[in-house]
């Protein structure tokens, strides 16, 4: 799968339209398809750098990136998702490489943490993650801590 145009953006930088379209893929995937009720809006997009891959006008993956002491004690990662018809093509493995080399030039050497969901500390691993912390149930799934 050709990467797609990435579009680094503050809260305010976001415009309504991207605003709308990220909120409207994070309901889309995190409370529809995992038909889970949770609390999306944290309290967290504010201070965020939101990160868009757009494939043309459309938002195909996306990242939320808290830097250091924001969210938690390390520069974290949160809401990293891929839309449905763009899976299995590699594309997440590029978006989280992307976020690893800008959170690389922007605070070399600084632990990275993100909360992944059970099924995909695998996919973490293979990108330098270690968990640790045993699985916890948020908002019903499983999750691990991890730490690059």
């Amino acid at each position: 799968m050709a990467a797609p145009d990435w579009k680094y953006s503050s809260f305010e930088e976001l415009g309504l339209e991207l605003l709308y379209a990220l909120l409207r893929l994070r309901a889309e995937v995190f409370v529809v398809e995992q038909d889970c009720a949770y609390q999306d809006l944290d309290g967290h997009d504010r201070e965020a750098l939101h990160l868009c891959g757009l494939h043309g006008n459309e938002l195909a993956c996306y990242a939320r990136i808290n830097a250091t002491g924001a969210k938690i004690r390390h520069a974290a990662v949160s809401r990293v998702l891929v839309k449905k018809e763009y899976r299995d093509g590699g594309l997440g493995r590029l978006l989280m490489q992307e976020v690893l080399a800008h959170c690389e030039q922007q605070w070399p050497g600084v632990e990275i943490g993100l909360s992944a969901q059970q099924y995909l500390v695998d996919f973490y691993t293979s990108l330098g993650f270690r968990a640790v912390s045993a699985p916890y149930r948020d908002a019903g799934i499983l999750h691990v801590d991890m730490l690059r």
